[in-house]
């Protein structure tokens, strides 16, 4: 089984197909920025993009993945951060961190689809996406931040 994650095609040889996704990139890649938080997709924290779309690795098998995958290691760089990133940043949304890279990759997925969303939409679309920190509000102001910076061009 081949495997293209953030960029890089990966032979996942001797993987039961059925393996969680998480399981795969966690344990036999080693990426560490999808986390694993309930098993049950419904906290977000193990939240990815296929082909772009945001899913939930903990229950996706690593056999049904069809398209590239990309974890938050690979949405941007320390020197060059997605505008997502960056405005997570600049809000100073995480405090512990432990959901943040699921709740960017969420965030991201939601912009890519929808470049102006209101409060509502960003609610929508962040609502499965758990923060035991309760930083909600710096979260939709990130979101938006977000949102005028991808519209702006930066």
């Amino acid at each position: 089984m081949r495997l293209t994650v953030n960029g890089t095609e990966h032979a996942l040889d001797g993987i039961e197909p059925e393996m969680p996704l998480l399981w795969a990139l966690r344990d036999v890649l080693g990426i560490r920025g999808p986390k694993y938080g309930c098993g049950i997709a419904q906290c977000g924290a193990c939240t990815v993009h296929v082909d772009g779309e945001a899913v939930r690795s903990c229950q996706m098998p690593v056999g049904d993945v069809r398209g590239a995958v990309t974890t938050i290691e690979g949405l941007g760089t320390p020197d060059e951060p997605h505008p997502v990133q960056a405005a997570w940043i600049a809000a100073q949304v995480a405090q512990c961190g432990y959901c943040q890279s699921g709740q960017i990759m969420q965030a991201a997925s939601l912009l890519a689809g929808l470049p102006d969303p209101t409060d509502q939409d960003i609610d929508d679309a962040m609502s499965g996406n758990l923060c035991r920190c309760g930083t909600y509000p710096r979260i939709r102001a990130a979101v938006r931040a977000a949102a005028r910076a991808l519209r702006e061009g930066a």
